[in-house]
Formats: C-alpha cells, sequence, structure tokens
C-alpha cells in the first residue's frame, strides 16, 4: 500500500505554474529591454555566446529538482507487512427507503434529506462497529456492502436519491430480507438493522420478513419517520395526484414499524423534528453483545523519501553544471535548436 504521511504538503506543487508564467513573462520584458539596443542580429554579434535554450534548460531542471524535493518532503511510504488485528464490535446494515413518499415535505427539507443527515450522525457516532447501506423502494438494493470505512459510508450516505431505483413503490419486507442476508459470517448474534422509512409498505409481507430476520439473530430498529397526519408528496412545482387527480397524502405508519421491532427483539423510535433518535440507536448499539472481527492492516510502512530527495539532488547538480552560456566545442552540433549565425 502506497501513501504519504504529510500529503497536505503536496498543495505545494500548485506553484509550479505560477513559476512558469512568471519566468515566461520575464523572458517577455528581457526580450523587450534588448530591443532597445538593437536588432537580433546585432545583439547575437554582442553576444555571441549567450544561450537562450540552456536558459530555458537551466529554469526546467529547477522545476523538476522542486518538484521532486516537495515530493521528498511529503514523505511517501510503501506498506512493508501486513498485521491481522482482532477487534470487537457490531455490524449494521442500515435500509434507508427511497420512495416517493419520503419527498414529503412533514419534515424540512424533506423525509429523506432530513434521513440521510440523521444516518450521517449515526455514523459519526460509531467507534468499532462495521456498517453498510441499503436503499429501497419497489425493490432493495444494496449500495454498500458491510465495511469499517465510516467515511466511504458517509459519501454514500450523501448520495442517496430516489434517481438509485428503477421501480416505485415500498417494499420493506424485501429490504428486511436483503439486510439479513447481507452480514458476514463473523457477525454471529452482533448484527443489527436500522430501517428508516414512513412505514407504508405496498409490496410485501413484511412481518413474515421480520420473523424470517429473527429465526437468523437479527434485530431490526426502526425508525418511522413522517406525522400520522401526513404531507403532500412534492415533485419540483407539483404534488403527486392519484386517478382522480387529488393530491396523494403520505401518513406514518407506526403500528407496522413497532410490530417490526418488537418481532425481532429491536427498537422503534419516532424521528421528530427536534429529535431522529440518533443518539438513542447508538447507545442500544453500543449495549449490543459484541462479536469478534479479523482485519488485516498494515502495520509497518517504509520511508520512500530518499528517493525523490537523491534525484533531486542529481538534478540540481546538472543544473549547476550547465552554464548560461554556449560551449563551443557543443555549439556546432546545435543542441538546443538555435539559430546559426
Amino acid at each position: 500500500m502506497f501513501r504519504f504521511a504529510t500529503p497536505e504538503l503536496l498543495y505545494l506543487l500548485l506553484a509550479v505554474p505560477l513559476m512558469v508564467a512568471l519566468f515566461e513573462w520575464s523572458l517577455g520584458r528581457r526580450k523587450r529591454l534588448l530591443a532597445r539596443f538593437g536588432s537580433e542580429g546585432a545583439l547575437r554579434r554582442l553576444a555571441p555566446d549567450a544561450s537562450k535554450g540552456k536558459l530555458r534548460l537551466q529554469f526546467w531542471l529547477l522545476q523538476l529538482a522542486y518538484v521532486l524535493m516537495v515530493v521528498a518532503v511529503a514523505r511517501p511510504q510503501m506498506g512493508s507487512k501486513l498485521r491481522e488485528v482482532e477487534r470487537e464490535g457490531v455490524e449494521i446494515m442500515v435500509a434507508v427507503d427511497v420512495s416517493n413518499s419520503m419527498l414529503a415535505n412533514d419534515f424540512t427539507p424533506s423525509r429523506l434529506e432530513r434521513t440521510k443527515y440523521a444516518v450521517s450522525r449515526m455514523i459519526e457516532g460509531l467507534s468499532e462497529e462495521h456498517i453498510g447501506v441499503i436503499i429501497f423502494a419497489g425493490d432493495a438494493y444494496v449500495q454498500l456492502p458491510i465495511t469499517s470505512d465510516y467515511l466511504t459510508a458517509r459519501n454514500f450516505v450523501e448520495r442517496i436519491s430516489p434517481t438509485q431505483v428503477t421501480k416505485q413503490g415500498t417494499a420493506i419486507g424485501a429490504a428486511i430480507d436483503l439486510a439479513a442476508s447481507a452480514f458476514s459470517s463473523q457477525s454471529g448474534s452482533s448484527r443489527v438493522v436500522i430501517l428508516v422509512t414512513d412505514g407504508e409498505n405496498h409490496e410485501d409481507d413484511v412481518e413474515a420478513a421480520a420473523e424470517r430476520a429473527a429465526a437468523k439473530g437479527v434485530k431490526v430498529n426502526t425508525i418511522g419517520i413522517g406525522t400520522p397526519e401526513g404531507a403532500p408528496i412534492s415533485l419540483g412545482d407539483d404534488f403527486i395526484r392519484d386517478e382522480k387527480g387529488e393530491i396523494v397524502v403520505s401518513k406514518l405508519n407506526e403500528e407496522g414499524l413497532q410490530r417490526v421491532a418488537a418481532l425481532t427483539g429491536g427498537a422503534y423510535i419516532r424521528a421528530t423534528s427536534a429529535s431522529m433518535g440518533v443518539q438513542e440507536i447508538v447507545d442500544m448499539i453500543n449495549r449490543t453483545e459484541k462479536a469478534k472481527f479479523s482485519t488485516e492492516i498494515f502495520e509497518e510502512y517504509d520511508e520512500k523519501y530518499p528517493i525523490p530527495l537523491v534525484a533531486a539532488l542529481i538534478v540540481l547538480m546538472l543544473e549547476f553544471i550547465v552554464l548560461p552560456r554556449r560551449n563551443r566545442v557543443l555549439a556546432r552540433f546545435n543542441l538546443f535548436g538555435e539559430p546559426k549565425e
């Protein structure tokens, strides 16, 4: 595995295009100033050993040396030894409803946006747990398999959108079945599903799916988002309407979500505008029996900065050797493509 110990120092490379622009500007200014003293032919006769090609070569050698030194101080490293570490934690599958009903605006700006914020906050509160993400509407899909990379998990959560599914509807049972089968073999009984939805199910038998999950030792914790009174579903400048042209109102189905949680030994939490139930879920996970996970990590890294550092010193020596004047012996070979007199 390759990495930089101090990658922020690579921002120093942004100075390279600025130095190139300044060099080209100075050459143009130098040319304009010399033009005041006479024509190019006359100046060449006055200074026959001057070499514009060598001046450019010196500049680019200095630029190369600068780049190599920046890479060196950023400390490139190569992982040299793998070590298997054993950690205790819980595997969590977060199943997020992305059906159109999650666009209802009884939560600001919408149920789905509040859900994404809540899940991101929950991930921030994890430490040793592994997490995966499922999205569902008419069908369920694994968006992110079980991982310990919390940054990647949050990035996936931020991109959740109804456009990621092709079939609308709300198949909560399919989401529970998929989540219950997505855990690793190491998780044992430390398997937790967090189902975030408004509870409106139109596709399958949710209670049967909950019973199948319970048989596998999976606890399904449900977060109900929405209000019992409901709210219209916004699609741009209009609302979703039924066959009669009436505005569809999406309501929170608390009873269904409470039954799912009870059947699997999980908990039901109703989200409100003041609290999404994030802390309650994190506290519950921390009380869950932990499983042991084996993970391979790079234990040692070899420092590779001497390679670019030595290369930079060699380039600087070459730059020192290259004089800004022509060598009369080499001039006849016209190495730099300069016009002959």
